[in-house]
C-alpha cells in the first residue's frame, strides 16, 4: 500500500464476484486482517472497488483474495471460445487476447502496462484437452468434482515480471510439431489435420533461425525455456506476442508443402518475425514495455522494422528494400497526410479504451517502422543496433518511453566521431514523432534552394490556414548518378551551393535516394524535364526504388494540387523500358484505380489510354505471358509477380489487349475441359473473370457448378464469386443476384458480397441498384442498413447531377431514419463534387494523351 486508504480499486469488467473477498495483513503482524465491507462493480469505469471497514496503511504489505466468475463468449476478446472442424468432426477450443485492455475481463487486476508482476497460473480442464500458458507446465494432477467426474489440473511455473496484457491461456485438442533451438523448445500447435499434412513445417523451420538471428544482432538471450506458437482457426489479430505463448490466425502460419511460391512464405516469415521481434526481448514489447499505450509505436514500429530484417534473413531471395517501400512506406505516406494524429500522442488525448483500440493502426505500425528505418539509415545500422543493445540492458523487465531511447542513442553518438548530427537526437526525432503528418521538400535547381512545408491537400485548404511545422530532415542525394554525402535541412529553407546545376541537360539531381527519409520531394520543372529525359534514355541510371518513389511522389503531388497532372504524365513516357512490376503497379494504381474502372471505360479517355498504355505495357506483358504459357513455376521466387502480376494482367485485358483475352480464354477452356487443371494462381482471378466475360451462359454455369462443388479454401470461393459478376449479359447478372438471395444456395453472408461485386461492373451498377430497391424488405432484414450504405457509396461514383442524386434520394428517404438520410445525402453530395472534379481532370488527361499518344 502506497497511501493510507479505506478502499482498494482494481480493474474489472464484465466479472461477477463469487464467494467472500478477504484482505490479510499487514503481513508484519501474523494473523492480522482487514474486514471487507463490500465489493462494488463500476461497469462504466471498468473497475471493482473493495470497500473496507478498516484502513490499509501506507508502507505495509497485504494479500487480497477474490473469487470471481465471467462468461465465455465467442467474441475473440478476453477469454473466448471458438468452434471449428478438424478431420470432419466439429470441435471447440478456448483461447485469450488481452491486448490492450481485455485482461480485466478475465480476472480482476491492475491492467496497466507499467504495472508488471509475476503470475502463478493453474488451469483445471477436461482431461482430453491440453492447457497452455506463458510458462512451461510443471505439474499435472487429477481432481474429482462433486459429481465424481475427473478433471486435469495443469500448474505452470511462475512467470517472469510482465504486464497483464501479455498473459495468455489456451485450452485445446491440437497436435504440435517441435524443434529445439539453443535450448529453447519451440512448439507450433494447430488442428490435427493441418499438422499431419505438414502445413506448419515451414513456420517451424524459420522460427528458430529468426530467433537466433534477433538474439545475435541485439546480443541478448531469450529469457524463457520454451516458446509455443498456436494457430487458431479464428482470431481477431494476425498475431499476438504473448510472452512464451504466441497466438496467430491459422492463415498467417500455414503453407501447403506443395506451394513453392515465395509470396505465402514471405507473409508467414513477416508475421512470425514481427511477433518474435517482440519476444526475443527486443526493447519493444515484452522485456521493455512502453510506459503507457501512447508510446505503442515504440513497440510496434520497432517490431515492424525487425520483421523485415528477420524475414529477409530466412528468405534471402526477397528484395527487402523494394518490399519495405511498396508495402510499408508508400501506403502509409498516402494515409498519413489525411490523419490528424502524431505517432506519440499525449496521454490526455487518449482517454478510454475506445481510442486506445484506434492506436493499433497503420500510423503506429507502418509510420513507426518507416521512421525507425530512417533513423537506422542516418545513424548507420551499426550504431543503431549498438544503442538498442545498451537500452535493452538498462530497461529489461521494466518500462521506458521514447525519450529513454533517444538518450541511449545520444550516448552512442557522443562516444564516436564518424557520424555527425545537426541537433540532439531527441530534437530530431521529436520532430517526426510528435508532429502530425510529414514534410514535402521543394528543390530549385537554379539557386540550389531546398525548402520544406507540411504535405497537405491544397485543394481543400483555405489560403488563410498556416501550418508552420518544421522537421529536421536527413537528405540522401545523388547528382548525375553518383551518390553524395548525406546532408540535413534543419530549418524551413536553406541554400545548398552543391545542388546548383549547370546548363547541361545531363546535369540532374535526385533527393531522398531510395526513399530513405519519410517525406516526399517536389522538383522544379527544369529537373523534372531532365529526369524524364534520363528515364527515356537510361532508366537504370536511377535506382529502382527511386523510380518507384519519383512516380508515386509526382502523382501524390498532383492529387494534392502541388503540380499539374501533365507533369505526372510526362514521367510515364519511358515505361516501355520499365521492367519492374512493383513500379508498374504504382503507375496502374494511379492511372486506373480499381474503383474507377467502370467510369473510365465509359469515358472518351478510354481509347486514348488504351493506345498509350498498351504500347508501353507490351514488353513487360509478353515477358510474363511467356512464363505463364510455358513455365509458370519459374516465377516461384519472383515475389512481385505473385503480388502484382494480377493487376498488370487484369489491366491488359481491361484495355482489350487481344493476346491477354486469348490467354484467358485458352486457360479457362483448359480448366473447363478438365476441372483437375489448375489455372496459375498468380492470375486466376483475371482468367476466371475474362473466361466468363468472353463466354456465354455455358461458361457462367460451369463456374457456378465449380463454386457449388468446391470444398476448397476461401480464396478459391472468392475468385469464383467475383468471376460470376463479370458476365457481360444482363440476364446472367439478374439471375446471379437472384441466386444470391436464396438461402438454400448461399449462406446469407454471401449475398452482400455478390451485390458488391456486381455493383462495381460497368453494366452491373444499374442492375444491382434495381435489385436492391426491389428486394429491399428482404435484404434489410438480413443486412440492415450497412448494405445499402455500401451500395450507395458505389452508386455515388456515377452521380454527376442533382437529378441523379434525387433519384437515389427518393428511395432512401422512404427506407432510412432521418439521421442516416442526412449522412447519405452528404456522402452523395461530396461524391458529386468529386465526380465533377474528376471529369475536369479526365479532360486534361485526354487532351495530354491526344498530343502524346503517338510518341
Amino acid at each position: 500500500c502506497l497511501r493510507d486508504t479505506g478502499a482498494a480499486v482494481l480493474h474489472s469488467a464484465g466479472l461477477r464476484s463469487r464467494g467472500a473477498a478477504a484482505v490479510r495483513g499487514p503481513l508484519s503482524e501474523p494473523g492480522a486482517a482487514v474486514e471487507v465491507a463490500g465489493l462494488r462493480q463500476d461497469e462504466a469505469g471498468e473497475v471493482a472497488v473493495l470497500e473496507l471497514r478498516g484502513r490499509l496503511r501506507a508502507g505495509s504489505r497485504y494479500v487480497l483474495q477474490l473469487g470471481f466468475q465471467g462468461r465465455l463468449e465467442e467474441d475473440l476478446d478476453g477469454l473466448f471460445f471458438t468452434r471449428y472442424t478438424d478431420r470432419g468432426r466439429s470441435s471447440m477450443l478456448i483461447a485469450s487476447q488481452m491486448e490492450p485492455t481485455y485482461a480485466r475481463r478475465v480476472y480482476p487486476c491492475f491492467d496497466e502496462p507499467a504495472m508488471k508482476a509475476t503470475f502463478n497460473i493453474r488451469i483445471i480442464h477436461d482431461p482430453s484437452y491440453v492447457a497452455l500458458s506463458n510458462m512451461p507446465a510443471i505439474d499435472l494432477s487429477e481432481v474429482k468434482d462433486e459429481n465424481g467426474s475427473l478433471w486435469t489440473v495443469t500448474t505452470f511455473n511462475t512467470s517472469l515480471k510482465m504486464s497483464t496484457y501479455l498473459t495468455a491461456f489456451v485450452i485445446c485438442d491440437f497436435d504440435y510439431v517441435t524443434r529445439t533451438e539453443r535450448g529453447n523448445e519451440i512448439r507450433i500447435w494447430a488442428r490435427k489435420e493441418a499438422i499431419k499434412n505438414g502445413y506448419l513445417d515451414y513456420a517451424l523451420n524459420i522460427t528458430g533461425p529468426i530467433f537466433s538471428f534477433l538474439e545475435d544482432i541485439l546480443s541478448v538471450s531469450y529469457p524463457l525455456p520454451k516458446t509455443d506458437l498456436v494457430a487458431l482457426p479464428d482470431f481477431g489479430a494476425g498475431g499476438m506476442e504473448n510472452w512464451g505463448l504466441m497466438i496467430f490466425q491459422e492463415a498467417s502460419l500455414m503453407n501447403l508443402p506443395s506451394d513453392e511460391f515465395t509470396s505465402r512464405k514471405a507473409m508467414i516469415a513477416l508475421i512470425v518475425s514481427h511477433e518474435l521481434g517482440h519476444q526475443a526481448c527486443e526493447w519493444f514489447g515484452n522485456l521493455v514495455t512502453m510506459n503507457w499505450w501512447n508510446d505503442l509505436w515504440l513497440n510496434e514500429g520497432l517490431a515492424s522494422y525487425f520483421e523485415y530484417l528477420g524475414a529477409t534473413f530466412v528468405e534471402p531471395k526477397l528484395s527487402l528494400d523494394k518490399i519495405f517501400y511498396a508495402h510499408v512506406v508508400q501506403p502509409v505516406l498516402r494515409e498519413d497526410s489525411e490523419i490528424a494524429r502524431s505517432l506519440s500522442e499525449s496521454e490526455d488525448r487518449i482517454k478510454g479504451s475506445f481510442s486506445l483500440m484506434s492506436l493499433f493502426d497503420n500510423i503506429t505500425y507502418s509510420k513507426g517502422a518507416s521512421i525507425t528505418w530512417m533513423l537506422s539509415g542516418f545513424l548507420t545500422e551499426k550504431l543503431f543496433i549498438r544503442a538498442l543493445t545498451s537500452y535493452l540492458k538498462e530497461f529489461s523487465f521494466s518500462n521506458a518511453n521514447q525519450d529513454d531511447l533517444w538518450t541511449h542513442i545520444q550516448m552512442v553518438i557522443d562516444a564516436q566521431d564518424e557520424v555527425q548530427l545537426p541537433a540532439p537526437v531527441k530534437q530530431i526525432m521529436d520532430s517526426w514523432t510528435c508532429q502530425n503528418g510529414f514534410p514535402v521538400l521543394t528543390l530549385n535547381l537554379t539557386t540550389g534552394t531546398v525548402r520544406q512545408e507540411q504535405f497537405l491537400n491544397k485543394n481543400n485548404r483555405k489560403s488563410t490556414d498556416s501550418y508552420n511545422n518544421t522537421w529536421i530532415i536527413p537528405i540522401s542525394w545523388m547528382r548525375n548518378g553518383s551518390s553524395q554525402p548525406l546532408t540535413w535541412l534543419d530549418k524551413s529553407s536553406k541554400m545548398f551551393p552543391e545542388m546548383q546545376v549547370s546548363e547541361s541537360d545531363y546535369d540532374w539531381i535526385l533527393l531522398n535516394v531510395n526513399l530513405s527519409g519519410y517525406y516526399r520531394v517536389n522538383y522544379d520543372q527544369l529537373n523534372l524535364k531532365r529526369l524524364a529525359r534520363l528515364l527515356e534514355n537510361d532508366p537504370k541510371a536511377i535506382p529502382a526504388v527511386s523510380r518507384f518513389q519519383l512516380i508515386d511522389d509526382v502523382f501524390a503531388l498532383t492529387d494534392f494540387g502541388y503540380v499539374p497532372i501533365e507533369t505526372a504524365l510526362e514521367l510515364t513516357k519511358y515505361l516501355a523500358r520499365e521492367d519492374e512490376l512493383f513500379i508498374w503497379n504504382v503507375v496502374l494504381l494511379n492511372l486506373i484505380p480499381d474503383n474507377l474502372e467502370s467510369i473510365l471505360k465509359n469515358h472518351e479517355v478510354y481509347p486514348l489510354l488504351k493506345k498509350y498504355l498498351l504500347k508501353r505495357m507490351l514488353p513487360i506483358y509478353h515477358y510474363y505471358a511467356g512464363f505463364i504459357r510455358q513455365n509458370v513455376d519459374a516465377l516461384e521466387d519472383d515475389y512481385f509477380a505473385q503480388v502484382y502480376l494480377e493487376k498488370l494482367m487484369a489491366t491488359a485485358c481491361w484495355l482489350g489487349l487481344q493476346d491477354c483475352l486469348d490467354l484467358s480464354s485458352e486457360l479457362f477452356t483448359k480448366w473447363r475441359d478438365n476441372p483437375e487443371y489448375k489455372i496459375p494462381f498468380l492470375i486466376r482471378r483475371t482468367v476466371c473473370c475474362y473466361g466468363v466475360a468472353l463466354g456465354s451462359d455455358k461458361e457462367w454455369n460451369f463456374v457456378w457448378e465449380m463454386y457449388n462443388h468446391t470444398n476448397s479454401v476461401e480464396e478459391d470461393e472468392d475468385v469464383l464469386l467475383y468471376a460470376m459478376s463479370c458476365a457481360k449479359e444482363s440476364w446472367l447478372l439478374h439471375r446471379y443476384l437472384r441466386y444470391g438471395l436464396s438461402d438454400t444456395l448461399f449462406s446469407s453472408n454471401y449475398t452482400s458480397v455478390i451485390i458488391s461485386h456486381v455493383v462495381t461492373k460497368d453494366i452491373g451498377h444499374r442492375i444491382a441498384w434495381e435489385f436492391v430497391t426491389e428486394n429491399w424488405t428482404l435484404l434489410s432484414q438480413g443486412y440492415g442498413h450497412e448494405l445499402l450504405h455500401d451500395v450507395l457509396k458505389v452508386m455515388g461514383r456515377f452521380v454527376k447531377t442533382d437529378v441523379q442524386i434525387q433519384e437515389l434520394q427518393v428511395f432512401y428517404n422512404a427506407t432510412l431514419e432521418e439521421d442516416e438520410r442526412e449522412a447519405i445525402t452528404m456522402l452523395l453530395e461530396s461524391a458529386k463534387l468529386q465526380n465533377i472534379e474528376r471529369r475536369k481532370l479526365l479532360i486534361k488527361v485526354a487532351s495530354w494523351l491526344e498530343k502524346n499518344v503517338n510518341d
